[in-house]
């Protein structure tokens, strides 16, 4: 039998200066993530919109508006049970009296997402699945997240193709892209946002123990 997470049999997760209710059907937010949630509000001026696609538990989104009251957060998440979690967790943090989070259901890849927010946003933020189909997770993992947060396709860049478009889209010119990724895709995540074409500045970002683990971008002015 697998181990069950413990975070799964305390209710609990502890991320950054919060603590988040997750259990079945939500991901466990990462020590890795509030690395890239802290890059986020380092780039935040005085009243950001910042959008986090894939929210799961809203652990990067909820840590914003918690540690930066002026910014404007919309956490958006596709999986059902998932975002029962998000909604739970977003109404406690207000309930606390933190600055109220969006939440969104809805698909990071759909390009009619948030259309009424296109060229606005300050930073666009997501933990995607990035999980290569053929990768081996340890039966903590596979059998306890959920699919729909770990699985990214061949490659484990499928569902960031999509999110690379939304966020070009959504992004105002200069505004930030961060994007949390597997230790093996270093290389290849910022190179398929150069090969984009709508973003500079882009760089890899390391965790605490070294390996690559998010990539940012600059957005670039768009033709008109």
């Amino acid at each position: 039998m697998a181990r069950v997470p413990l975070q799964h049999l305390t209710g609990r997760a502890a991320f950054r200066h919060l603590e988040l209710s997750v259990g079945p059907g939500v991901f466990v937010p990462r020590p890795e993530t509030e690395q890239i949630a802290g890059w986020v509000l380092s780039r935040l001026g005085p009243d950001p919109v910042v959008v986090d696609l894939g929210t799961g538990s809203g652990a990067i989104a909820l840590a914003v508006v918690q540690e930066h009251p002026g910014a404007r957060v919309t956490a958006v998440e596709k999986d059902a049970d998932a975002i029962a979690w998000t909604r739970l967790n977003a109404d406690a943090r207000a309930a606390a009296g933190d600055t109220p989070v969006t939440v969104l259901a809805g698909d990071m890849t759909d390009p009619q997402l948030l259309t009424e927010l296109d060229g606005t946003v300050d930073v666009v933020v997501s933990n995607p699945p990035y999980v290569p189909d053929d990768a081996r997770l340890p039966r903590e993992v596979a059998d306890h997240d959920p699919p729909l947060a770990l699985w990214g396709g061949p490659d484990g860049l499928d569902v960031v193709r999509g999110l690379l478009r939304t966020a070009h889209r959504l992004l105002r010119p200069g505004g930030w892209l961060a994007v949390e990724h597997a230790d093996v895709q270093g290389t290849s995540l910022p190179a398929l946002v150069r090969a984009h074409g709508g973003f500079t500045d882009v760089a890899d970002h390391p965790d605490l123990a070294g390996r690559p683990r998010y990539t940012t971008a600059q957005s670039q002015k768009r033709d008109t």
